[in-house]
């Protein structure tokens, strides 16, 4: 498949992510090891890949995604001992971290080593590292030898590729190889936590909480900017300052108990449609039956919001294949992963929230 700005030929490849297979794996490695581009599962979201000491290959990535040039990458490894070579020193706390959670969807921010090149850093001092959670992704990295760099595999702003066909509509044609190893589990992108300061602290929520950290480390805290929308700050993280996670339609989250959110979003849905917009809403499954509209798309379980966060980017992208003009989304309470969810949310919407 040929791109309309390039001669990329994306080679899919179907791997079994309970078995990989080792020569399909080596295929995949030897594209990373030769400073190619490589699309793969993570158990958060799909990554695009690429040789994370090699600055050519790095530039790949930012001209596939066409990601700004200051959102930093994280460092993807298979073996605790490939900190080695890029990280400064390793921090008592860490080693704690990384026995509880790694492999896991935690990436923790060290200070560099000098063999850590400025395009993965956007020149700061530190690094983001994450060991995966997945069969595939971490037989790639093994058989590579290499830490590969690899941020969501998807065009920078849109919806996080939580299935290989969501990577394929972004990156065919600008990426050497996507590989399809079925759909993801967490959904969302890791936790991101600071350790390279005083004091731990996260820079974007994800699938291990605040709660989940504080049972092994005595402080943890939020950094201001993740409420923020301020384009001025020096990303530490991706996620931190640009606009994410955005479907094709304007969204609109509304919050509040269920009985005043549905309320709420049918008054919404009337007056849109009024207008003659064509409405998308993003219902619960214990909501979904209280709305009149043929855009309805349940995102999950309030009673098990890892099933929202599981299916949050696919449902924005089915919205996408609807064409509606407007999404009206329910909140989830802020409480543990609902506080991650929440953040993708209001990304999306652009802050826009009643």
């Amino acid at each position: 498949m040929k791109g309309k700005n390039t001669t990329t030929l994306t080679k899919i490849l179907t791997i079994d992510p309970s078995h990989p297979e080792i020569d399909k794996i080596l295929e995949a490695a030897k594209i990373i090891s030769d400073g190619g581009t490589v699309a793969f599962p993570t158990e958060t979201v799909y990554g695009l890949g690429a040789n994370a000491l090699d600055e050519k290959a790095i530039e790949k990535i930012f001209t596939a995604k066409g990601r700004p040039q200051d959102n930093p990458l994280i460092i993807h490894i298979s073996d605790v001992t490939q900190l080695q070579e890029l990280v400064e020193d390793i921090p008592q706390h860490a080693y704690i971290l990384m026995e509880k959670f790694w492999p896991g969807p935690l990436t923790l921010i060290f200070k560099r080593t000098n063999k850590v090149p400025d395009r993965i850093t956007g020149g700061l001092s530190t690094v983001a590292i994450r060991m995966p959670a997945h069969n595939i992704a971490l037989e790639l990295i093994r058989h590579s030898q290499l830490p590969i760099a690899a941020p969501s595999a998807n065009t920078s702003g849109k919806p996080s590729p939580t299935n290989s066909s969501h990577v394929m509509n972004d990156l065919s044609g600008k990426v050497d190889m996507i590989i399809d190893g079925g759909n993801t589990g967490v959904g969302l992108e890791s936790t991101v936590l600071d350790i390279s300061g005083d004091v731990p602290t996260i820079l974007r929520p994800g699938g291990i909480t605040i709660e989940d950290l504080l049972d092994v480390l005595p402080k943890v805290e939020y950094d201001k900017a993740i409420e923020m929308s301020n384009e001025n700050i020096i990303p530490k993280s991706p996620g931190q300052k640009y606009k994410h996670y955005s479907p094709d339609a304007n969204m609109i989250i509304v919050k509040g108990n269920v009985e005043e959110i549905v309320k709420k979003i049918m008054k919404l849905c009337k007056e849109y449609e009024a207008q003659g917009m064509n409405v998308g809403i993003m219902a619960t499954k214990q909501t979904f039956d209280k709305y009149e509209n043929d855009n309805i798309l349940v995102v999950g379980d309030r009673s098990f919001p890892e099933t929202i966060a599981s299916n949050l980017f696919n449902v924005l992208r089915r919205f996408d294949e609807k064409k509606v003009d407007i999404i009206i989304a329910e909140a989830v309470e802020e409480k543990g992963i609902g506080i991650a969810i929440m953040n993708r949310m209001k990304k999306a919407a652009g802050g826009k929230m009643i």
